[in-house]
């Protein structure tokens, strides 16, 4: 053989061979990478290949499947009452993708999750009949949350205090997740997206707004935890009008004739007395408020329900007077309707904070669980001695204070209202808060729940936490107890 020849052997030998060890890399490493990436249509057409497993809600479906016609991708998501869940479910859509719980277990919904799988379907790829997903969500909790908010623009959540349980999740205004399933959807698709409302976004969890005075929760927790006063029924040094440390601003209450000055934390949450929060903050200093806020859920980068929330926020590197407004849920602070149902369920059970879930159970197509979330996984945020005398203040607030439209005959029942601040100089319409807990002795039933309402169209002068959000709170908490 000679040189010439010789040589261009070898250099087709070499190129075989680097054709093999790229493909043996590709099989072998990038393989999972190729089959996930977005851009990969096979992956598309797989998870509508057949029906998609559902989303559960009380034993009952609350999402379904249909073929379709023509193309290539076989069947399309459909809803049960797509509104009324669409905060808990998400959408899946043929074009835009899948959100929320129809995201998270995708591949369980589809049937493309290993864990569906038996040993040889794994080797051979072959795609399992798709899972379920169980939610722990109560559906008349959820209607009454749905039909309460009507078409005020806010958000509600509902948690059982003793389980974590998620209850009921709204968002409004909503959208059903069924207009854009398909891939010919467009134009309801830029509707969604140009909505001034945004009715894609999840308000109870993704919407994180300033709690005004639901926040003194936290602060009268932090007051107690750290001995700034030994019980509710102490009376606190507290001057009325108050001025906040370092500057000529004097802090107003909502009531001139509230008996604020050196009020108890009892009376002070009952009159919502911003003087009185507002000089425990400052007292306490921001690094004991925000170390009891942060056990409370404040700051916590991964909040997953299994959705994950949006950080609810405690802010740091202020002077006193910024301080002291974090006393009244204004300056830097934000929560989640989510975040202030959980100091709710904090007091209700015992200073406890019980994992909040929504999902109970992931099976397969023959109902095996293949992941489960266990009930009442806990951890204590507060004393118990601390919680029992706030729900005794939230009583009080309830019964003979600011928050009297939240009573349940029959039902111990704790809130607190909340106004907040929106906009420079309050320009803009203020947020109405409520967030409660109600017990109801003779079944043993508890639950905790928090309220924002955005906007409702109302006058400025009509805009309060006892006017426009504890109605709704009341609603979802009686439906919770089944009364």
């Amino acid at each position: 053989m000679n040189r010439t020849i010789r040589r261009a052997s070898v250099f087709c030998l070499l190129l075989v061979l680097a054709l093999l060890g790229r493909a043996t890399w590709v099989q072998a490493y990038q393989a999972r990478a190729l089959a996930d990436d977005d851009h990969n249509r096979r992956q598309t057409i797989a998870q509508y290949a057949q029906p998609l497993g559902d989303i559960i809600v009380a034993g009952s479906p609350v999402t379904g499947s249909k073929g379709t016609q023509g193309g290539d991708l076989a069947y399309k998501r459909t809803y049960t009452q797509g509104e009324l869940y669409a905060a808990v479910t998400g959408y899946s859509s043929q074009a835009y993708g899948a959100t929320q719980l129809e995201g998270i277990y995708s591949h369980v919904l589809d049937g493309t999750d290993d864990r569906l799988k038996n040993p040889l379907d794994v080797v051979t790829g072959k795609q399992a009949a798709p899972g379920s997903v169980l939610t722990t969500i109560d559906p008349d909790v959820q209607k009454a949350a749905y039909r309460a908010l009507g078409d005020d623009k806010g958000a509600a959540v509902a948690i059982d205090p003793r389980t974590g349980q998620i209850l009921g999740m709204v968002s409004t205004p909503s959208y059903d997740p069924s207009k854009i399933s398909g891939t010919s959807d467009g134009n309801a698709w830029q509707d969604l997206l140009s909505d001034p409302d945004k009715p894609l976004v999840n308000r109870a969890l993704r919407q994180p707004l300033a709690p005004g005075s639901t926040f003194k929760l936290v602060v009268a927790s932090a007051a107690l935890e750290n001995g700034l006063y030994s019980s509710v029924d102490e009376r606190t040094d507290s001057p009325d009008p108050y001025t906040l440390p370092g500057t000529s601003t004097v802090l107003k209450n909502e009531s001139a004739s509230a008996p604020c000055e050196n009020a108890t934390l009892r009376t002070a949450l009952q009159y919502s007395c911003n003087n009185v929060f507002a000089k425990v903050a400052a007292d306490l200093g921001e690094d004991k408020v925000r170390a009891t806020a942060e056990r409370f859920g404040f700051n916590t980068e991964k909040l997953d329900v299994p959705v994950r929330a949006s950080k609810s926020v405690y802010p740091s590197g202020m002077d006193k007077s910024s301080t002291a407004l974090t006393g009244i849920g204004q300056f830097e602070v934000t929560a989640t309707p989510m975040q202030m149902a959980m100091v709710s369920a904090v007091l209700a059970n015992g200073g406890e904070l019980a994992a909040p879930h929504m999902v109970s159970e992931v099976t397969d197509s023959d109902g095996n669980a293949l992941q489960k979330f266990a009930d009442g996984d806990t951890k204590q945020v507060v004393s118990a001695s601390t919680a029992e005398q706030l729900r005794s203040a939230m009583v009080t607030v309830v019964e003979q204070g600011t928050g009297t439209n939240a009573r349940i005959d029959g039902a111990e029942v704790g809130g607190k209202t909340g106004t907040a601040q929106n906009g420079v100089g309050n320009s803009n319409t203020p947020y109405a808060w409520f967030t409660s807990y109600a017990k109801d002795k003779s079944t043993g039933k508890e639950v905790a729940v928090a309220v924002v309402v955005e906007d409702s169209g109302s006058a400025r002068s009509e805009i309060s936490g006892n006017g426009l959000a504890a109605p709704i709170a009341q609603k979802m908490m009686k439906a919770a107890l089944k009364r």
